[in-house]
């Protein structure tokens, strides 16, 4: 008798173990599925020390863009709705600085992604396939995503110093003014004009091997075409033309890649069209710069001489970032000694 009550108490205790194993893996394998990193395609762009575009911007006639002096990788693509709702779900429980805005879930043209809970515990969901770029982020929100990559994409659900806060810009919880600069070691960041620009126009192989520039990303001097059934041709992009969206098609945003056979020489995908860009050029009235043209410009937006800014945030900008791998730690050591020997020269000159 005592045996089998022992019996059924064990095979109880069992049961519940089991029970408990059971829910235990699944909590923890939906804690790893939601800690999934984002993964940014990245097209490297080499030729480095290729000589700048002497055409002239129009709009404010300066000249001298797309020299780089070193390789760096540039986004393949755009951002999209499912990596910033990857984002906003590690970093904006509260949203302590505005990374979402409302408009992603009501703005009919480029809705993507919905807020839901009360602040506190927010969650964040991709409406649609996700696939398409994000919008509605001014430059701050595009530097918080850089550092939260170059940060480890850490799942904290707070902006912070750990995660959105510090890395590569140092940004202390600025939501105006967006001039920071980006730090010395930052690996993830918003490219810079010169750097956006070459991954867009530049060819070495144009000019008998010497090197130059296209009017437009997509290899060409021909203003693309918008046609979403011919969107496997050579030459397509995302773009308003006679008064209707791309033709062919009743949306307005259109999924990174759609355009097969468009992409830059160094691989880059709708850099004229879809979404303009966000980079680091500091324009009139300390706004930031804008390449790229959208899904509701016309094709002189997309022209390697069309140089503008933007408002602080629409539906129409999104943004793609850049990458340099980590130095080595010879070469950090070797800056380090640099400025500190920079440092005591100068104090010797100041003692002298």
């Amino acid at each position: 008798m005592n045996f089998k009550r022992n019996r059924k108490a064990s095979m109880k205790s069992l049961f519940s173990r089991s029970i408990v194993a059971a829910l235990a893996a699944l909590y923890f394998a939906s804690v790893a599925q939601a800690q999934q990193p984002v993964t940014i395609a990245l097209s490297t762009v080499g030729n480095p020390g290729n000589a700048a575009d002497t055409a002239v911007m129009f709009e404010d006639h300066t000249t001298g863009y797309g020299s780089v002096g070193y390789t760096f990788n540039i986004g393949t693509y755009d951002v999209t709705l499912t990596q910033y709702t990857a984002f906003l779900n590690a970093v904006a429980q509260t949203d302590t600085y505005g990374l979402y805005n409302s408009s992603l879930a009501t703005d009919t043209k480029v809705a993507g992604v919905q807020q839901l809970g009360l602040s506190g515990s927010y969650t964040y969901s991709v409406l649609g396939d996700g696939q398409r770029p994000v919008t509605y982020v001014t430059w701050l929100d595009a530097a918080r995503f850089c550092n939260w990559i170059q940060n480890g994409e850490l799942q904290t659900h707070v902006e912070d110093a750990t995660t959105t806060e510090t890395g590569a810009y140092t940004l202390n919880g600025d939501t105006t003014s967006g001039l920071e600069t980006k730090n010395l070691l930052a690996q993830w960041y918003i490219p810079s004009e010169n750097e956006w620009y070459k991954a867009a126009y530049y060819d070495p192989t144009l000019n008998s091997g010497l090197g130059g520039y296209w009017t437009y990303p997509t290899r060409s001097n021909t203003a693309p075409a918008n046609s979403w059934t011919n969107r496997a041709l050579a030459n397509e992009a995302n773009y308003w033309l006679v008064n209707s969206t791309l033709s062919g098609t009743s949306g307005y945003l259109t999924p990174v890649r759609s355009f097969t056979n468009s992409a830059s020489y160094y691989g880059t995908y709708d850099q004229a069209g879809d979404v303009s860009n966000w980079n680091d050029a500091v324009r009139y009235n300390s706004q930031r710069g804008v390449r790229g043209g959208s899904w509701e410009e016309a094709p002189g937006d997309f022209e390697s001489s069309n140089r503008y800014l933007s408002l602080p945030v629409s539906n129409t900008e999104g943004f793609r970032v850049a990458n340099v791998p980590a130095p080595e730690p010879t070469s950090v050591m070797l800056i380090v000694l640099g400025a500190g020997m920079l440092a005591s020269g100068r104090r010797r000159l100041r003692n002298w």
